[in-house]
Formats: C-alpha cells, structure tokens, sequence
C-alpha cells in the first residue's frame, strides 16, 4: 500500500519547481522598514524568494533572508552578486527559523505567511517574536480575503488531501502551492502579545470591459513589546 502523501510538507516543496521558471521581478520599495529601523540594524527576510527585498535590504542593513527553496536563493546570491551587494542566505522555513533569541531588530514577511497553514502560521509569528529583540518589529504583508483570486480546492493540513478539515479561506493551486488569503480581524489574535502599530486593507480595482477587478492586500507593522 503506497504511504499517504503529506500537503504540509509537499507545499514547502512546490517552491523549487516554482522557482525553477520564475524570472526576476525587479527590486521592490522597503519605505515602511526605512521609516522604523536605523540604518546598519540586523533585518531578516523572512520568505526571502528570488531577493527583492533582501537586495534593497542589503543597501542599509545588515540583512539575511531565509527561504525554503534552494533555488530561489541561489538565484538570489546571484541577482545581489551582479548588483555588488551581499546579505546572508539561509535554507529554513520561516515556523523553524535557525537563529537564537533576539537575534534581529526587524524582520520583513511579505507575501510569505499567506502559504502557509494556520499551525505554521502560528508558530511563524512564535518564531518571528524568539528571534526579535525586545522593541523589534514586523513587517507583514498578504493577500486579503476581497481579492479577486481567493477561492479554489480547499486545503486540508493533515496526512493526505482526503483527510482533516478544510481551513477556512485557504486553497491549493495545481503548482502545489496553498494560498491562504487574511482578514485584518485575524491578525490580531495571530500576533498577539506585538503592539499594532499599523493595521489595514489595502484595496486596488481595476475594470477591463466591463468587468471589475480587485486587488487585495493586508498590511500590518507589529512591535514586539
């Protein structure tokens, strides 16, 4: 009889296939850790992917980025490489993160909490508040419940798809990868024991004939007190 195969393990794997074709998307904006962390500060890239963050990191901060996907940071040391910049890479996932305690003053997650189940999401934010110093902050960002691309299978955490409950707005996509999409309602109990120093719903449309398109994301910034 063939083992049962594990979704909470097969969706942290998903992401080297999905590296494997995924070309550079270019350096993305860091303004909200600019306006929070002096410059020279230790900064993790929690979910470091392809490097879009962590190269514009790099630039002011002493910064590591940590990703599940070899490929993705391999590619990354890469793209820092041909800009002259360097920043510490490391293979983990963001709920078992290899750094001891108070380790950094910030750390961004964006784009990252979103594939992840709700166990893993919570000892994510666990980790994120071991390995941040008394003061440090969170900078969180994901898809958010409005969004025109929330829905699909429902994703069951647990040995095998047939098994355990559905959790409640999340999905998985053919690639493998789980897509779950946020409340601002729930991120209050998720980082419980963090000040809120921003909470909100970020909310784009487009229309393309006829039809109306949105976009949503939720942001938060979150101290750890």
């Amino acid at each position: 009889m063939p083992e049962s195969k594990n979704p909470a393990k097969e969706h942290f794997l998903a992401w080297d296939k999905e590296y494997a074709h995924l070309k550079w998307g270019g350096p993305a904006p860091i303004r909200d850790v600019l306006a929070c962390i002096p410059v020279g500060a230790r900064v993790l890239d929690a979910g470091s992917g392809g490097g879009r963050y962590l190269g514009e990191l790099a630039g002011h901060y002493a910064a590591v980025g940590v990703d599940v996907s070899l490929i993705a940071l391999g590619k990354s040391r890469e793209q820092l490489a041909r800009c002259g910049k360097s920043a510490g890479h490391l293979g983990a996932s963001v709920h078992l993160l290899p750094f001891k305690k108070a380790s950094f003053e910030g750390i961004l997650c964006y784009g990252v909490l979103q594939h992840l189940f709700q166990e893993e999401r919570e000892t994510a934010v666990l980790e994120f508040r071991r390995v941040l110093v008394d003061g440090g902050t969170v900078f969180f960002e994901a898809f958010g419940t409005e969004d025109m691309r929330c829905g699909g299978e429902p994703a069951k955490y647990g040995e095998g798809n047939s098994e355990g409950s559905p959790e409640e707005n999340t999905f998985f996509r053919q690639n493998g990868i789980i897509y779950h999409y946020f409340t601002k309602e729930e991120l209050v109990p998720l980082f419980e024991g963090f000040e809120i120093l921003e909470l909100k719903d970020v909310i784009k449309e487009k229309v393309f004939r006829g039809e109306v398109y949105r976009r949503h994301m939720v942001r938060g910034i979150f101290r750890k007190t």
